[in-house]
């Protein structure tokens, strides 16, 4: 009987991590990926309230997840759940579908369907304008550099194609490798060119580079993630993504960079 009533209680406690609600399309993020996600203290006209009152989120994401709901004709809620939590959080049935800039890269495939891109970008690396690497044009041009990327991701691993980089710890948010990066303890950081856009405009002492990283459409695309064994919501779900155009989508991107808080965590 014990056994039995700790189960149930590990059960409410995962579900209580996002509220369920017949009729809402529950979408998982971090709130904490600018421009694609971000956490802010007040309402805007484009925000969300994010569930359990941690605040509003906003962002690229957040535009796309609106759409969706939209077109699904459910009611959007927002779970802000952290990077290595989302993917766990869909195979217990928190949340309905991961829409975090995640990559539909084989790895994740293997445990969740994906569907079609609603993004593409490329890598850059964020770096300090008074550092060492500011005119780093290549990929040979980071002999030396301590460089890093967020843990769990295909960021990360690009890092081995920097020649004769000093290769630090994987880091748990893009916050913690600005600070980072702001404070010396790195030379740099892996971002799609979006992530770096914002990091550089709310940061006036960094920018970015481009080396020519090599990378499969696979891994600079982001798509929609949902628990496997759900064809039709996919098909849904494309239909949706196909009736936003590539201008629009431009669009979403360009308001997300300029109308991200300066302080978003």
């Amino acid at each position: 009987m014990k056994r039995i009533i700790v189960t149930l209680l590990a059960i409410a406690m995962l579900l209580s991590a996002c509220a369920f609600a017949e009729g809402t399309f529950r979408v998982g993020m971090e709130c904490n990926y600018a421009p694609f996600n971000w956490t802010q203290v007040e309402a805007d006209d484009n925000s969300v309230p994010i569930d359990g009152g941690m605040g509003y989120a906003g962002g690229y994401d957040v535009e796309i997840a609106k759409k969706i709901a939209e077109g699904l004709d459910k009611e959007l809620v927002i779970c802000k759940i952290e990077w290595d939590g989302l993917i766990p959080a869909l195979q217990a049935d928190q949340i309905d579908a991961v829409i975090a800039g995640m990559s539909p890269t084989a790895e994740r495939k293997v445990t969740v369907d994906f569907t079609d891109a609603y993004y593409n970008s490329d890598l850059v690396v964020v770096v300090r304008k008074d550092g060492a690497f500011a005119e780093a044009a290549s990929l040979s041009d980071f002999a030396g550099a301590k460089v890093t990327g967020q843990q769990n991701t295909f960021h990360y691993t690009v890092i081995d194609q920097l020649e004769g980089v000093e290769k630090q710890p994987a880091q748990v948010d893009f916050p913690a490798m600005i600070t980072a990066l702001s404070s010396g303890a790195i030379d740099g950081y892996i971002s799609e060119r979006p992530g770096a856009v914002s990091a550089c405009q709310a940061n006036a002492d960094l920018t970015f580079v481009t080396p020519g990283f090599v990378a499969s459409e696979e891994d600079t695309s982001v798509a929609v993630a949902v628990k496997q064994g759900q064809p039709e919501l996919i098909e849904q779900i494309n239909g949706i993504l196909a009736g936003i155009d590539a201008d629009a989508r431009n669009e979403l991107m360009d308001n997300a960079v300029l109308t991200q808080p300066v302080s978003a965590e």
